[in-house]
């Protein structure tokens, strides 16, 4: 009388291990991120920089040649967790600074949460938050994330990890007192993350170093691989001359932070290989921002610099490796960035809908899979500027001080990626037709907005340790 029970058993145990074997089929995914890496710096684009392990995820996977993001960190972090353009919730002018109570609007829904649905239980933020730190709500394990190491603020010290005189360094809510080049941190934690996590696949780790974004400080084992002469002067810095670190130039220095983080990088897709976990893993890689004018870093042969919206600000150094998915190596020329990124991943994740708020991102899959040439589609760079490839509209006096340009200029940035001649004349249909797309996105009015820079810091002392209460 029990067999019936026991042969539907049988037949029910399959189909369970089936439908787990199905789920686990789903990528784990890892956003690797560079902060104010210029263009120019990585050895695919031609650097002296050493990056063997940038360079080997370019040779085996796909180069984002046309990858766009905001001109300085804070916005493009927002718009990677949102899919938004953080122009909707008012941060496009400023960073996040350690004294401001602004943070993401808790409104907007990130995208560890909308990847929690999709089975991704591990999701780790490891690095450089830079997403408002002011209230516990606008912190990495409020806003998706369920574990957390890094620094909530920007421009810290890579060896005593202190900002505005106190440490701020974190694992999880709790103050972290490990010791070391704060590069060589983000690392091993992501290298142990990926250990702890690759028995629960699916995972997903955003890791965000805070490399090569000043102040500059190297190891005196990478200086050296760039001829750093101890009987020579260091490279002057105001205000800070007994900093740890320095090398004989901003050059030197800069590029001994990269090839350090190049490093980590390796040992990221070594902990993949050895865990036989690297053909299902997707490894996007990508700067937030061009290269800090007179900051040690290279544009390479764009124009401008962070902070502008001219190419060397906004195009990033970009590339994806996914060899189950994306079989391929290459490159493509699609107009895609940072907004981009959350619908991409979704649609990796198998996920229909999502509970966030209408993307500005697209869904880039068909075009990495091969299976579309090209998407056409309008990318705001915000202040003005908007890609409709081939043609740049970067309008004057749009709003950005760091932008001077004297006359609304239209470039083809395919024919002219160095955007040194303004063909607007010669084009007046196309000049009009991006005038008109760009105007919906100048003209968003957001409810709240990031405070201009220097608002709230005079006076200011932060928390101790960096431990947020509230």
């Amino acid at each position: 009388m029990y067999r019936p029970i026991l042969i539907l058993l049988l037949f029910c145990l399959p189909a369970q291990a089936f439908c787990q074997a199905q789920q686990t089929k789903k990528p784990n995914i890892i956003i690797i991120l560079a902060d104010d890496m210029g263009w120019g710096d990585v050895g695919f684009h031609g650097s002296e920089i050493r990056t063997p392990n940038i360079d080997r995820l370019a040779q085996e996977g796909v180069v984002l040649d046309q990858f766009y993001t905001a001109p300085i960190c804070s916005p493009t972090r927002a718009g990677i967790m949102t899919g938004r353009y953080p122009n909707r919730f008012g941060l496009r002018q400023n960073v996040i600074p350690p004294w401001s109570k602004f943070g993401v609007d808790t409104s907007e829904v990130f995208l560890p949460q909308m990847l929690a649905d999709a089975g991704y239980k591990n999701r780790a933020a490891i690095g450089k938050w830079h997403l408002g730190a002011a209230y516990k709500k606008y912190l990495p394990l409020h806003r998706g994330f369920t574990h957390f190491y890094g620094l909530y603020n920007g421009a810290f010290d890579y060896f005593t990890h202190q900002r505005e005189g106190e440490l701020d360094w974190h694992n999880d809510s709790a103050v972290s007192r490990d010791k070391g080049y704060s590069t060589d941190l983000i690392t091993d934690e992501a290298v142990k993350c990926i250990r702890t996590y690759a028995a629960q696949s699916p995972f997903f780790l955003y890791v965000a170093y805070n490399a090569p974004h000043g102040p500059l400080q190297a190891k005196k084992e990478d200086l050296l691989r760039y001829g750093f002469d101890e009987s020579k002067p260091l490279f002057p810095h105001k205000g800070a001359e007994g900093m740890t670190g320095r090398g004989n130039t901003p050059r030197q220095t800069y590029a001994a932070m990269v090839t350090c983080m190049d490093r980590g990088i390796g040992k990221i897709l070594q902990t993949l290989q050895q865990l036989d976990i690297d053909k299902n893993t997707i490894v996007l890689f990508f700067s937030d921002n061009g290269a800090a004018r007179n900051g040690g870093g290279s544009h390479g042969d764009l124009r401008g610099w962070k902070f502008q919206e001219w190419s060397g600000g906004v195009r990033a150094p970009a590339v994806i490796r996914w060899p189950e998915g994306l079989k391929e190596p290459g490159m493509v020329r699609q107009v895609m960035g940072y907004v981009d990124i959350a619908p991409t991943l979704l649609a990796v994740a198998g996920v229909k809908s999502h509970s966030g708020k209408p993307f500005d991102g697209i869904n880039m899959l068909p075009v990495l899979e091969g299976k579309k040439d090209r998407i056409d589609r309008y990318f705001y760079l915000g202040h003005g500027a908007i890609i409709g490839s081939p043609w740049k509209l970067v309008k004057a006096h749009a709003g950005n001080p760091q932008m001077k340009e004297g006359e609304d200029a239209l470039f083809n940035i395919l024919n002219d990626p160095s955007e040194k001649k303004n063909v607007r004349t010669a084009h007046p249909e196309i000049y009009e037709r991006l005038k008109a797309a760009v105007k919906p996105y100048d003209d968003i009015q957001p409810t709240h907005r990031v405070p201009p820079y220097g608002e709230g810091r005079k006076g200011f002392a932060a928390p101790k340790d960096w431990l947020i209460e509230e």
